[in-house]
């Protein structure tokens, strides 16, 4: 292949004027970036303009990683630190010729190593670059998986269709030679570089599918052969130290692991079904991040609206409402990580107890032996608490009890399962709170849904038609929106990611006293003509500044 000027190839194109060229020349000196990644840097040119100019100028094939299968036998081919020092992935070969799928085929040193290590004339294939990098971090990650997958086949044939026993805590040396292990290491840590909030293994007639929550969806990752199904659920309760002899009744257990120096809790449920017990495994992060107002996604007048009613609260009761999976947690922890000090006495009833935090006392609800968060709630007014946060308000005497404790100068913080701040105070009087509680105890209601964030990597703006703008209801202009195209970084579904939207109503007097006269319009109109932000507002900004789109606002809202 000759040699060929980047710079001069986009010149050529029409893509860069010489003034760009000359200008990203300047910037590239002393920064060890490529010409390509300091023209897209600083927006003179878009990856895929790059991909096309190189293809046509040089003749060189392009691949979408995001829907190419890349056979698993390809990360035998070539080191995973090779194929990471030069971002490049072999994608098929010959016996004479290896395809590199790279995003910079000028990349010469790199052509001539993966040649010298394979042994075979090194044809250069361009790539998205943050395709490239995800196919390398998958092919190599479900390397391990398959060598693992292979290894306890190799022991079924040697132990005569039955697989050496497992079922027992071995040390952890030996533990960490076994294959089962090995694969089940190799599933969370899959699931840590995806960022998946679960990861499910599911048993089937033809095996065992291992699926990975991301982003809100669940995605199949891997397969599992079903005579391999036994070792690794076994390997996964003994990690939580279940009954691996049980397995006719749920069992929920907890483990901590390392990834990456990262220590991660695992909460990790078994299901008795048809096809054999299904194990979801749920993973979570302690994430400093997630304990700031910024972290959970607050801000501008949400973020000082949070402050305000956490920071001025010394009594009464603080609610976060919405469905399930909408971050009601970790808000909930944001609010107790603001509250906590040496100097208050925080309680916190919790089923299950998700994180465990240093200075507050956590409460483990168990109802089976009648720890409901009614009772519980009883018992902590005698180890006297100034802060009491209920995880969950399920009940009528639940939240009964929790608003007489925010009446009597405690400051109680809660979640409930409902649509809006609203529709809250509508649950709280249809399970038998009487008005005049709520009235009294209720000082503000933090509402919130997670959206998805359109993927940075594969990012577009668009013209919205007429009937998208009136859906956010924005009147008529020229502001773009943006979607995602699909990458390999998204999965193809145009999103990256997840954001917390709000929206916080503060009870003034005026909303007290339409609370307590039962009247819907009364209230509604109090909330109208006070200093409340429906969440469609804080929607609306995100989909304006490019964090979210429409479509996805319509997919979260659309059932308030």
């Amino acid at each position: 292949m000759k040699y060929v000027r980047l710079g001069d190839l986009l010149l050529q194109s029409g893509d860069i004027t010489p003034a760009q060229l000359e200008e990203a020349l300047r910037l590239q000196q002393g920064s060890g970036e490529r010409l390509g990644a300091v023209l897209q840097k600083h927006g003179f040119i878009t990856e895929q303009q790059l991909i096309n100019t190189l293809r046509d100028q040089l003749g060189v094939e392009s691949v979408d990683l995001n829907s190419y299968a890349i056979p698993p036998e390809m990360a035998r081919l070539l080191p995973q630190n090779l194929a990471k020092k030069h971002m490049a992935v072999p994608i098929r070969a010959t016996p004479s010729q290896v395809w590199l799928a790279m995003a910079d085929p000028l990349n010469f040193m790199a052509v001539e190593e993966v040649g010298a290590i394979t042994r075979r004339r090194v044809v250069p294939v361009i790539a998205a670059s943050a395709a490239v990098e995800r196919a390398v971090r998958n092919l190599y990650s479900n390397q391990g998986a398959m060598q693992a997958i292979e290894a306890m086949q190799r022991d079924l044939r040697q132990y005569g269709g039955s697989a050496p026993a497992q079922s027992t805590p071995v040390d952890e040396d030996e533990a960490e030679a076994a294959p089962a292990i090995r694969l089940v290491n190799s599933i969370i840590d899959r699931a840590c570089t995806e960022g998946a909030s679960d990861i499910h293994m599911e048993p089937g007639e033809d095996g065992m599918i291992i699926r990975m929550r991301i982003d809100g969806a669940l995605r199949a990752i891997i397969p599992v052969p079903q005579e391999l199904q036994r070792s690794v659920i076994s390997r996964t309760k003994i990690m939580a130290r279940l009954d691996i002899a049980q397995k006719q009744i749920p069992q929920d257990g907890r483990a901590n692991v390392t990834v990456r120096q990262e220590s991660l809790d695992l909460r990790i449920s078994t299901l008795p079904t048809i096809h054999g017990e299904k194990v979801v495994v749920r993973l979570l992060r302690k994430t400093p991040e997630l304990t700031t107002p910024e972290g959970i996604g607050l801000t501008g007048d949400n973020r000082e609206r949070f402050c305000r009613l956490v920071d001025n609260a010394t009594e009464g009761a603080i609610l976060i409402v919405g469905p399930t999976g909408s971050g009601k947690t970790s808000t909930l922890h944001a609010m107790i990580d603001r509250l906590k000090s040496e100097e208050v006495n925080l309680v916190s009833l919790e089923d299950p107890v998700e994180y465990r935090i240093d200075g507050l006392c956590q409460v483990q609800i168990n109802e089976k032996t009648g720890l409901t968060f009614a009772n519980a709630l009883r018992s902590v007014f005698r180890q006297d608490p100034d802060i009491i946060a209920v995880g969950e308000i399920r009940d009528g005497e639940t939240a009964e009890i929790a608003m007489r404790a925010a009446m009597t100068g405690h400051l109680v913080l809660s979640t409930i399962h409902t649509n809006n701040a609203v529709s809250s105070i509508d649950r709280l009087l249809d399970i038998g709170v009487e008005p005049y509680l709520i009235a009294g105890a209720v000082k503000g209601i933090v509402s919130q849904r997670l959206v998805r964030r359109v993927c940075p990597h594969c990012r577009t703006a668009y013209s919205p038609s007429p009937e998208e703008r009136a859906a956010l209801e924005l009147p008529a202009g020229d502001s773009p929106f943006y979607r995602g195209t699909g990458c390999g970084e998204c999965f193809g579904t145009g999103y990256r990611g997840r954001v917390g939207v709000f929206e916080i109503l503060l009870i003034d007097p005026a909303i007290r006293r339409a609370i307590h006269s039962r009247s819907l319009k009364e209230l509604e109109a109090a909330i109208a003509a006070s200093d409340f932000h429906p969440i469609l507002e804080n929607c609306r900004q995100l989909v304006l500044n490019g964090v979210t789109s429409s479509e996805e606002v319509h997919r979260v809202l659309g059932g308030i």
